[in-house]
């Protein structure tokens, strides 16, 4: 028997029954064989060697597509986790998945306390196994016989995996020795995996549980060819210099302090400044576009978040509720904003003349994340969002959709993203049990969102099952200056809260119609925001954005009187300008400056006093001459009105 199968030009071709992926490829070329690592058939990641018993589409990944990289990097887990069994004999697994870059493999070892120094001993045993060339080879068992491999083994982290399973048959993989729970897929064998690079040693509770065991996490990363790990190895470390908590603690912007609590940033003064610029900025984007700012408390009561649906979904990983003296009366921090602007829209009646109605917040909400994931400002328990929620009729949608691109793709263009991709998120066909409302309403949301993505333009690509619960949504993906990823920017269509919040409009014909509801934040929230523009400029923010722009520093006390009459003429100008008259050598003064990153460095001496003019050094470029204390204002200014003034 034959089967069609469909390849991404369109074009179809037989083959016979039972042929797998990789034969495929190598009936198209021998080259193309030796360099897929996976293939999608019918929009689903199969091993190479799995048999097609029917007609398909396929197409085949190579290592630049992200398909293929998870397969690699979720392969080179199960290579680790071979090697720390013949190491550590009796070690027990937890989850070993590939992540964004490289992967993890929580485990179980007992009395034995992993140092870092005894990483190279499992790369070692890892390069030696690779070599090998070790098959990956999939084998389907009952839930009972998977069940009673593991109890046999001893692994209870397996065994607790597989009975929170649903009963059916239960994928096995193995590579050599070792034989994990897994769904796959993997490379055919271990031979591509040429590159080892175990990274760090963390602790990590089972199930992310904090009453569990806390269990030793291992990551690493993979590839195909020296030279790639030796690029990538180079990046991790400019990335250690661009950390945005070393640089944030350098400049003084925010803090964090165990007695007001893990995951809440304190912002310093300087921070604070560059945050609420960035509010400024924004506000001004959203004035234009004719957005009305509101302001919701902090607290909501618990039954607001029933009725939209978030207390189910994440109420049992949310700050627990909060009790009041009256009884039955619960309140919770604000986990998010769009439950109370449905409220402020509701209060009064609306023509669809009035819509689109536009309510924008700087609203700051509270998710309680374990204290394992927390991470500087990128990922924390108390953060701003830029949010904003667009109510207008169905025929507005599209219009109002591409209106918001507008102000993200101008947001990137003001703070140097120019290298970024779209990712169109819908819900996951096979299990709409994690989403709320109707197919209808879902397909014309995702509808939009396709469409709208298409007109501006957009590099896109559509992932299933990454929706939010509510609705479909775009994300923003922006590559930083040394070409790591992070997500900015989302926007969300979404029919189902006005539903529940049962909102109205009246028409054109007197009757009653639903609101659909965009959900948007530009930055997304401003501590990660601000935590990316740190890495991706090292600190060294946009002249117009930074929180000192110059700071005046008198060679001697002599000219201590003069710098700081320098310093008041340049905030009269508008600059925002310090002065720096510490009882400290120039050549210090000079060198901690540049720490602070502020761009320019005004010296003062006797020279300058005489003719009331500066000497001029910028941040990275050196001395730029002497010029009056105006025409350095008038440089400054100009410099920041171009830095906002983009087509």
């Amino acid at each position: 028997m034959m089967v069609n199968v469909t390849f991404p030009d369109g074009s179809v071709k037989q083959f016979e029954k039972g042929i797998t992926p990789y034969s495929i490829a190598e009936s198209i070329s021998p080259r193309l064989a030796a360099e897929v690592l996976v293939a999608s058939v019918n929009d689903q990641i199969w091993d190479l060697d799995r048999p097609i018993e029917t007609d398909c589409t396929i197409k085949l990944h190579k290592w630049d597509d992200d398909e293929a990289k998870k397969a690699f990097w979720h392969s080179s887990s199960h290579l680790m986790a071979e090697a720390l069994q013949i190491l550590y004999p009796g070690v027990k697994f937890g989850i070993g998945p590939a992540i964004e870059t490289g992967f993890y493999y929580d485990v179980d070892l007992g009395d034995v306390q992993l140092q870092e120094a005894d990483l190279k001993k499992i790369e070692d045993k890892m390069v030696e196994l690779a070599g090998e060339k070790e098959k990956f080879v999939r084998k389907d068992e009952s839930k009972a016989d998977a069940l009673k491999y593991f109890t046999e083994k001893g692994d209870q982290y397996k065994c607790e995996l597989i009975r929170d399973l649903a009963d059916g048959t239960i994928s096995f993989y193995t590579n050599g020795s070792f034989t994990d729970l897994c769904r796959g897929p993997h490379l055919r064998d271990t031979s591509p995996i040429k590159a080892i690079k175990l990274t760090t040693i963390a602790g990590a509770y089972w199930r992310g549980n904090e009453k569990n065991k806390m269990l030793t996490r291992i990551y690493g990363v993979t590839f195909p060819k020296k030279s790639m790990l030796d690029e990538y190895l180079k990046v991790l470390e400019e990335a250690k210099k661009r950390d945005h908590r070393k640089i944030g603690k350098e400049m003084d912007l925010f803090a964090f302090s165990p007695r007001v609590g893990a995951g809440l940033p304190l912002w310093l003064p300087r921070g604070t400044a560059l945050l609420r610029r960035l509010e400024q900025f924004l506000g001004k984007i959203q004035k234009k576009y004719g957005y009305l700012e509101v302001i919701t408390p902090h607290i909501g009561s618990k039954q607001l978040y029933v009725t939209s649906g978030h207390y189910a979904k994440y109420g049992k990983d949310s700050f627990q509720p909060i009790h009041t003296p009256e009884e039955g009366e619960e309140y919770m921090l604000k986990p998010m904003n769009c439950p109370h602007h449905c409220e402020i829209y509701r209060l009064k009646p609306h023509s669809y003349k009035e819509l689109p109605l536009r309510y924008a917040e700087f609203g700051t909400v509270y998710r309680y994340e374990q204290s394992g994931e927390l991470h500087g400002l990128t990922r924390v328990r108390c953060f701003t969002q830029d949010d904003a929620h667009i109510f207008c009729r169905p025929d507005q949608l599209k219009e109002e959709f591409c209106k918001v691109i507008d102000i993200v793709l101008y947001v990137f263009k003001v703070f140097g993203f120019d290298d970024y991709t779209s990712q169109i998120s819908l819900r996951d066909p096979n299990d709409k049990s994690k989403y709320i409302g109707s197919d209808e309403n879902w397909e014309k949301a995702e509808k939009a969102i396709i469409e709208s993505a298409a007109e501006k333009g957009l590099k896109t690509k559509v992932v299933l099952g990454e929706a939010a619960f509510y609705g479909p949504k775009l994300d923003f993906m922006v590559k930083d200056a040394i070409g790591r990823q992070w997500q900015l920017g989302t926007i969300q269509v979404d029919y189902n809260l006005p539903e529940r919040f049962d909102l109205e409009y009246v028409g054109a014909d007197n009757n009653k119609y639903r609101p659909v509801m965009i959900h948007r934040a530009p930055f997304g929230s401003l501590e990660r925001f601000i935590a990316v523009l740190i890495e991706h400029t090292a600190g060294k923010f946009p002249l117009w954005l930074t929180p000192d722009q110059a700071v005046v520093i008198p060679i001697s006390e002599k000219y201590g009187d003069y710098a700081k009459k320098v310093c008041e003429l340049l905030n009269n100008y508008e600059i925002r300008a310090v002065l720096d008259d510490r009882n400290e050598t120039l050549g210090k003064k000079i060198r901690e400056n540049e720490l602070q990153r502020i761009p320019f460095m005004l010296i003062v001496g006797e020279k300058e006093e005489s003719g009331n003019t500066v000497s001029v050094r910028r941040q990275g470029v050196g001395d730029e001459g002497t010029m009056s204390v105006k025409d350095f204002a008038d440089m400054v200014n100009t410099e920041c009105s171009k830095q906002l003034n983009i087509n």
